[in-house]
């Protein structure tokens, strides 16, 4: 009788509540959480946290694992931007983003001739999208050793082991092994990064034993730059940027680069440094939103949701057509902006309190037709830059990986590792892959991101850190390129305006368009474009044709973009949402 109750008492439970609504199950915790791209990073920044350290050492540490486990994204010579929130203090940013070589002009690229792996009849992007050619100073190393120093509590060493134990050997990933596969024409052009990724000379499996010598090597120098040096934490952790900066590292990279053709030099290395920034923010419903500044597209996200705070989306229903409708066009507006205004403030003056202000906003919110979507690129006439030139070719979409944390005493790290990913050009005998950042400048007379030495390209990538009353809500960052902002905010809606939790959010079908000036290669524009994941009805999107979108109507899980979602509720429950899209991990306790 008791067991007929109990069967009786399950039926009466809603569907919802017995069937699983996601693919990938759920992650809650009481205490912390950390969210990467496979289980060693995740590993690597959950082992810190269980010897005592705090969000930020746990999130250098998994970036550090990053660099090894998925240079197909990822790698130590790359760029990073990342927010900091800490317990009681409001956020603050770093970027760990590269800047322009001494020898990098706009007259050197104008005249430059094709690369070898460059198609011969037709003309080049202004700036080649892989090769020496394209390398940046190496920002990330210096941003994560910025974070460890001022708000980390752990020692460099103790931060990079996991990274140091990979790089002696890991199981390749799916992804990292088929890309090594499908580039391995590339890769004879450069005989270093040959033999650094084609050991036995040719690609491996995925879950082969993959060794990296040279790069353990490096970490392990590194690590002992900081236990042979004196002083305090803070000096010892300094002594890691002089050794990879000033010291035998930049030596070694400056002279491979040298004698490899390559603009990147010792004194661009010997004077770079990561830098502190303050962050940019905006309301939204009662959250407040931090993004990076105007050197990366994140601001892109703050204006798009000053526009849609003036619909009832809720009203208008998860994915309707009037939904997807309004959001694709805010997001056209923003983004249209990001191509005429961002770039390097250092360089470039960025009209950015107009840019944010809910006044200029509210103008905006005016040119979006209900019933008819719009064509052309729209920037505010704000007087600041020159419009963007959009490039004969059609440019590979590039990408990055993300990290979140959040610890037990409710501290935060999101962060957005990238560059430097394959095929890449290793730095001889130092295992270091250089980045292809250069590749985001534009070489246009008078534009905000136009190229110059020292200045840092306008980056795709983005964290973002959401709070409320005072408290931290969720963390959020996604790879993606372009496409960041998109799938983010989306996420962010879904969170925000239809109550879902992480995963559900995370997961739920999503809409890219691709209506603005490409950040990488040639940096085309694509008109009206959009795809739409087909779990979107397609009633939907015949209705969006209507409206004279130009819908691609793709596979269900086809979106580019893989956010990964930490979510701190008033309970002190941590939710946890990864994207499964692509290789996402989270895991908490």
């Amino acid at each position: 009788m008791l067991r007929w109750n109990f069967l009786l008492l399950l039926a009466a439970l809603p569907a919802a509540a017995q069937n699983p609504t996601t693919m990938f199950p759920p992650v809650r915790g009481l205490h912390e959480m950390v969210a990467a791209a496979n289980n060693l990073e995740v590993e690597a920044g959950f082992r810190m946290l269980t010897m005592g350290g705090n969000a930020v050492d746990a999130g250098v540490a998994t970036a550090l694992t990053a660099t090894v486990t998925e240079q197909s994204r990822v790698g130590l010579g790359g760029e990073i931007p990342i927010l900091i929130k800490l317990a009681g203090k409001p956020p603050i940013a770093i970027s760990g983003v590269g800047v322009a070589p001494a020898k990098a002009t706009v007259d050197w690229y104008s005249k430059r001739k094709s690369e070898p792996w460059e198609p011969k009849e037709k003309a080049p992007a202004p700036i080649p999208a892989i090769g020496i050619h394209a390398a940046l100073t190496p920002g990330l190393v210096d941003g994560l050793l910025l974070a460890l120093e001022k708000y980390g509590t752990m020692s460099f060493a103790q931060v990079v082991q996991p990274a140091i134990e990979s790089a002696d050997a890991f199981p390749i990933g799916d992804e990292f092994a088929q890309f090594l596969g499908e580039l391995a024409r590339i890769f004879p052009y450069w005989p270093e990064s040959f033999k650094f990724f084609y050991p036995t000379g040719k690609p491996p499996y995925r879950g082969d034993l993959v060794k990296m010598p040279n790069l353990a090597k490096t970490l392990r120098e590194m690590a002992a730059a900081e236990q042979s040096a004196q002083g305090d934490r803070a000096a010892k952790i300094r002594a890691v940027h002089d050794y990879f900066y000033k010291g035998p590292i930049a030596k070694r990279i400056a002279e491979f680069s040298q004698s490899n053709g390559g603009l990147l030099a010792y004194d661009d290395l010997a004077n770079f440094h990561a830098e502190m920034d303050e962050t940019r923010s905006t309301t939204y419903r009662g959250y407040t939103i931090y993004k990076t500044g105007f050197w990366a597209q994140g601001p892109v996200m703050l204006e798009t949701l000053n526009i849609l705070e003036g619909f009832d989306l809720h009203g208008m229903g998860h994915n309707s057509p009037q939904y997807l409708h309004t959001v694709i066009e805010a997001v056209k507006l923003a983004f249209a902006d990001r191509d005429r205004y961002y770039g390097d403030p250092k360089f470039s003056k960025i009209p950015e309190e107009i840019l944010l202000s809910k006044s200029y906003a509210a103008e905006r919110r005016k040119l979006i037709d209900s019933q008819k979507a719009s064509i052309e690129s729209r920037p505010g006439d704000l007087h600041a830059s020159v419009a963007m030139v959009s490039g004969p070719g059609v440019s590979s979409d590039k990408d990055t990986t993300c990290v979140n944390v959040v610890d037990r005493m409710g501290n935060a790290f999101s962060a957005v590792p990238s560059g430097a990913w394959i095929p890449s050009v290793i730095a001889g005998d130092t295992g270091i892959p250089l980045s292809v950042r250069m590749e985001s400048f534009v070489l246009t007379p008078g534009h905000a991101n136009q190229l110059a030495p020292g200045k840092r390209p306008r980056v795709t990538l983005s964290p973002t850190i959401v709070m409320k009353d005072g408290e931290l809500s969720f963390v959020m960052s996604t790879p993606g390129g372009d496409n960041q902002d998109q799938a983010l905010l989306q996420a962010l809606l879904n969170i925000i305006d239809f109550s879902m939790q992480p995963q559900e959010a995370v997961e739920a079908a999503r809409f890219q368009s691709k209506h603005f000036y490409n950040s990488f290669g040639f940096h085309e524009f694509t008109p009206g474009q959009v795809s739409l994941e087909n779990r979107i009805a397609s009633s939907v999107a015949d209705r969006l044709k209507l409206m004279g979108h130009k819908v691609d109507y793709d596979e269900p899980w086809s979106n580019t973009s893989a956010p990964t979602v930490i979510l701190k509720a008033k309970d002190g429950v941590l939710m946890g949402g990864a994207d499964p899209r692509r290789s996402r991990f989270v895991f908490g306790r």
